[in-house]
């Protein structure tokens, strides 16, 4: 079904096209990105903070070296895991890309489920104030004292859509979003509403991959956090604690999976308490990733469970034809 209607002027219609395929996590995104590439000449770029990573292959689902051979996916891999990567350099490195691969003669096709990187691409990034180290040291002092959770209801009263975006166990997200309050006196959801000047220089035709059926998603992301184990997941999250220059506080270490195995190598859990944690993040981030989706203009959805390729290779050609 679609929830919108691009209102493209004839300006924006001689843009450059481009297709983003969202979705939660587990929906099978990746595999719909990897049969249209059969069937088009489209060329993949991964969407997820997680994926830039290297060292981390099991837990955050990388393709595998045979399919990255099949259909290689470019802004995957690079990173260290002990540096940062933020929406503002995912963006630069995604129009670089995509010129790229517009000048080769190419669509570039966008995967993945980081929905703060397509909405920085389409949209461009607010000018949100520089971060301040005092402000930040008084927010962790009233984490501290009063937990996280008592400073997301303040978020709550603030800037309702933010709160609703973060969750209170997310606390980089939540001290910035009270930090930008603290030093501009708006909210932030204001201030990124605020910030589409820098609009994306393709058109974009969005599909959504969203299960009609939750309890089919839900059994998908235990099924798949399972494999991993199975894989080898717990030695390599085990590889990245022993190296000795990562922390908890590292956005690469508070990847959904990797926080949970972490606390169980450093005894603070059991293993099943692990499992269980993990499997219950994994689903709070679906949750949230498909709230973003509602938001979303002019996108095109499809059940994830039971969508048919045929359709969703026929709409991509009309948008590439039209």
């Amino acid at each position: 079904m679609s929830t919108g209607h691009s209102t493209a002027t004839t300006q924006q219609d001689k843009r450059p096209k481009a297709i983003c395929i969202m979705g939660p996590t587990a929906s099978g995104k990746t595999d719909l990105a990897i049969a249209i590439k059969q069937h088009l000449s489209v060329e993949l770029i991964s969407v997820d903070s997680a994926l830039v990573y290297k060292e981390m292959s099991i837990g955050t689902a990388k393709p595998d070296a045979a399919t990255l051979t099949q259909a290689p996916h470019r802004l995957i891999d690079f990173l260290d895991p002990a540096e940062a990567y933020s929406a503002a350099d995912f963006r630069t490195d995604a129009l670089r890309e995509m010129a790229n691969i517009t000048a080769q003669g190419g669509i570039p096709l966008l995967v993945g489920g980081t929905m703060l990187y397509f909405r920085a691409l389409e949209y461009g990034l607010s000018k949100l104030p520089a971060a301040d180290p005092e402000i930040r040291a008084k927010l962790e002092t009233e984490a501290a004292q009063d937990g996280w959770t008592a400073l997301h209801e303040r978020l709550k009263k603030i800037d309702p859509e933010a709160a609703e975006r973060i969750h209170p166990n997310d606390p980089q997200r939540l001290q910035r979003a009270l930090e930008v309050y603290e030093l501009s006196g708006k909210p932030l959801t204001y201030m990124q509403k605020a910030a589409h000047q820098a609009a994306c220089p393709y058109e974009l035709h969005k599909i959504a991959l969203v299960p009609a059926d939750r309890s089919w998603l839900h059994q998908r992301i235990e099924t798949r956090f399972d494999q991993m184990l199975e894989q080898g997941f717990i030695a390599e999250v085990q590889a990245l604690f022993r190296r000795g220059d990562l922390s908890m506080e590292m956005p690469a270490i508070r990847a959904v999976g990797y926080r949970q195995v972490w606390d169980y190598l450093d005894g603070k859990i059991d293993y099943n308490m692990m499992r269980n944690r993990a499997i219950v993040a994994t689903r709070q981030l679906a949750k949230r990733q498909m709230t973003w989706l509602r938001s979303e203009q002019a996108i095109k959805q499809y059940d994830a469970e039971n969508y048919r390729l045929s359709s969703a290779i026929s709409s991509i050609l009309t948008f590439i034809n039209g």
